[in-house]
């Protein structure tokens, strides 16, 4: 038997994400905030290294680790804290920074290190976990191999959430001179949502 989605649940499945894709959420918050303090290019980054950290999610569901995750109260609270810890570090960082006299221009290792953040903070996301195992398995058919269609199912969410949060880096990019002129209001205000990040992460309920 064909074990990757039909057309028709294909297309449910995408309809319903994109949905929940457009509503702004902390994955949202978080490339908004970089693209608007660091530029669209430095958004875009962050939308890529968000989205590799949901590709891990995605094969963590193809083969029932997220389910494990979820079930277990011990690996829940340690994702969680450590995900929430991680994203209230970069928000005070954020706002205790200073300014630094003469900007040197390396755009290359500031653009690996947002990557490499956007992939922890997803990473470490329970609410990414907490997706997919309870709006992701209504598409699934029983009757059929369960992990192709995760897999297939996943890497469409993936593949929508690039354009949707590239659309709003792209967006939040177009500020970014504006934001520039007014660094220290865009540090706290960043800072304060990272924080607000983390605190939101660790009150997220298993179930």
């Amino acid at each position: 038997m064909v074990a990757v989605p039909d057309s028709h649940s294909l297309a449910l499945f995408a309809a319903a994400a994109l949905a929940l894709l457009l509503i702004p959420g902390p994955a949202v918050l978080y490339i908004v905030a970089q693209s608007a303090q660091h530029g669209r290019l430095a958004g875009l980054v962050s939308v890529g290294g968000v989205h590799a950290g949901t590709l891990v999610h995605v094969a963590a569901a193809a083969v029932g680790l997220s389910a494990i995750i979820v079930s277990s109260a011990l690996a829940f609270s340690f994702v969680k804290f450590a995900g929430a810890a991680y994203l209230v570090y970069l928000g005070i960082r954020r706002i205790v920074a200073r300014e630094p006299a003469e900007r040197i221009e390396t755009p290359e290792q500031p653009l690996a290190r947002l990557f490499r953040q956007g992939v922890v903070v997803n990473v470490l996301n329970p609410k990414t976990a907490l997706f997919f195992l309870a709006f992701l398995p209504q598409f699934v058919d029983p009757d059929r191999a369960v992990w192709p269609q995760v897999l297939v199912f996943g890497l469409t969410f993936v593949v929508l959430g690039f354009m949707s949060d590239g659309l709003y880096a792209i967006a939040a990019g177009s500020l970014a001179k504006w934001l520039r002129a007014k660094r220290r209001v865009v540090a706290y205000a960043s800072g304060t949502v990272f924080i607000g990040l983390g605190v939101s992460a660790a009150l997220a309920k298993r179930g």
